[in-house]
């Protein structure tokens, strides 16, 4: 009996001992006792790694970990939260920087600049900014006298960007803070900086700059740069002088001078729009949408936008409405890349004078579809795109004309006639049919997708154009149409969100009854035909994402069509 009663205390005893060490390993109680903080060893992207690393430890030991947060230059694209900017709280908004009480920095650490690899960033003694100073003290004041600095009075502004020193003198950027989707702008040397500096003193993500809504004021903001940022020759920077965290936002003025790095200065224009004198109504609006009411909202694909004038163009303007599908990135770039690239066409003077004189804008719209096909590199996702580029000839004469891939689509208004500016290429269209009928490989009875999309043309989608010869980028273009106040003209682009709901006829009707409503007086009556139009689709319970642009070309004598942006 003994024997039996030891075994069960012994055992008693076993199961005890094994509760107490799971417990012990369930509350991990050594996690106390030590930094937390995880370690990873970097091994590759030597390229875009700093020239000199701000611990000296890590510069004699290659092999030395880094902390996993820590910020090498331009490693890799990032996703969509790459330009959003640490929120400590209690964030403090500094005042704007002087030109008048401007000084270098002293706090720049010395370190050796010879043998410096390609897409490394050089950092600077404080013996080449004291030389660079000698030769440089008056530069900025001197640039500054050429230009009166100017508050915001209106929340539209446009700011441009143009690098006056260095490797990339001459290169220009800009954006209009009524275009969120194209905000923040970058600077820094690798892609996708908006300004893409060649200059191995900037770092690959140097600085940004955004629109404040409630100040109204451009700011910048430097993104935690190895070299920092100066502007009017006085660096911005964290409070703590060894970080390389953000900087607090430092508001903007026309004129301004940003410094990056020893050689490359980039002057900031800001002129708000209501000296750009855009010639007619524009109204933008959109939303997501839910697939039913009071359900979630569906992930947001469409991108709208607009620049009026181009870039060193007063006389063009371009409009335009991408639906992406398999993400938002391939409208993205097609958004970016349409007015850069339409600009650049039309930079050849031949190019320009030929379209003022035939009235006729065909071989433009072609040529930027095709480059900008080329440009880009989306595989697995795609977009519709629709563009309209309007014009005018000197003589108060404007002139539209619309290309498009894809089922967004535009209408116009002219005279009380509708004209469709676009084709559908959805693969139930007739048109569309034919087309893939030439091909060789018609479609069979009833289908109506390929490869699982309702669409037969689009940008983008480079994995499905190399599985089937299908599918095309070719856009349709449209006729030339003429514009004058006396025909009371408007147009409508949309993404198929309107148009599922919604006819080109029942668009226009809505359209008249709401511009008999508001006067066209009212700066804002675009801008709320926009917001109407979309407010109809959503009751009409549409089931995708819906954006809208209106042009009300009813308001042309109201404003010259010269632009300074």
């Amino acid at each position: 009996m003994a024997i039996v009663d030891s075994i069960v205390s012994l055992f008693l005893l076993t199961m005890l001992i094994l509760i107490v060490v799971l417990v012990f390993f369930a509350c991990k109680p050594w996690r106390f006792l030590f930094s937390s903080r995880p370690r990873s060893s970097i091994k590759g992207n030597e390229l875009e790694r700093p020239l000199v690393l701000d611990d000296a430890n890590l510069v004699h030991n290659p092999s030395s970990e880094l902390p996993i947060d820590y910020d090498l230059e331009g490693a890799s694209i990032p996703n969509e939260g790459y330009f959003r900017p640490p929120r400590p709280p209690g964030l403090i908004y500094k005042q704007r920087l002087s030109a008048a009480s401007c000084h270098m920095p002293q706090d720049v650490v010395s370190v050796p600049s010879e043998d410096v690899a390609v897409g490394q960033t050089l950092k600077l003694s404080p013996a080449q900014f004291a030389e660079f100073q000698k030769h440089n003290k008056n530069f900025e004041t001197d640039r500054l006298q050429d230009f009166v600095q100017r508050d915001i009075i209106d929340q539209r502004s446009c700011l441009t960007l143009e690098v006056i020193t260095g490797p990339s003198r001459g290169l220009r950027c800009s954006v209009q803070s009524a275009i969120p989707s194209k905000l923040p702008l970058t600077l820094g040397r690798v892609s996708p900086s908006d300004l893409l500096i060649k200059d191995s003193e900037v770092s690959g993500k140097h600085a940004l700059i955004n629109w404040n809504l409630e100040k109204m004021k451009w700011e910048l903001v430097d993104m935690g740069s190895l070299n920092g940022t100066l502007l009017n020759s006085q660096p911005i920077k964290h409070l703590d002088p060894g970080s390389r965290q953000w900087s607090n936002p430092i508001e903007l003025a026309n004129g301004d001078i940003i410094t990056l790095g020893m050689t490359s200065k980039v002057i900031v224009h800001i002129t708000s729009q209501n000296k750009i004198h855009i010639p007619f109504g524009v109204g933008m609006a959109s939303d997501p949408m839910s697939r039913r009411r009071g359900g979630k909202k569906l992930a947001m694909e469409d991108v709208c936008y607009y620049q009026w004038p181009l870039l060193g163009l007063d006389k063009f303007g371009l409009f335009g409405v991408c639906d992406g599908h398999g993400g938002d990135g391939a409208a993205r770039s097609a958004s970016k890349l349409f007015p850069e690239i339409v600009a650049n066409i039309l930079s050849d003077s031949l190019k320009r004078e030929k379209v003022v004189s035939l009235c006729d804008a065909s071989d433009v719209l072609r040529d930027a579809f095709s480059q900008t096909e080329a440009c880009m590199n989306h595989y697995y996702e795609g977009c519709t795109a629709t563009v309209l580029l309007v014009w005018g000839d000197g003589n108060e004469n404007f002139f539209a004309q619309c290309a498009n891939v894809g089922d967004s689509a535009c209408v116009m208004n002219v005279d009380d006639k509708e004209i469709r500016m676009t084709e559908d290429h959805k693969v139930t269209s007739c048109s569309e049919r034919l087309r893939i009928e030439e091909t060789g490989e018609p479609l069979r009875d009833g289908e109506t997708r390929l490869y699982g999309i309702n669409l037969a043309r689009m940008l983008g989608d480079k994995f499905l154009k190399q599985q089937d010869s299908r599918f095309s980028s070719e856009p349709y273009i449209s006729q030339v149409v003429h514009i004058d106040q006396a025909s009371r003209a408007f147009a409508i682009l949309a993404s198929d969100g309107l148009w599922d709901v919604m006819s080109g006829k029942k668009a226009i009707q809505l359209v008249l009854q709401m511009r008999d409503k508001y006067s066209t007086d009212d700066d804002n009556s675009a801008e709320k035909i926009a917001n109407l139009l979309l407010s109809e689709a959503r009751t009409l319970r549409t089931k995708d994402n819906t954006s809208v642009i209106f042009l009300g070309f009813d308001t042309l004598s109201r404003f010259s069509y010269k632009a300074e942006c």
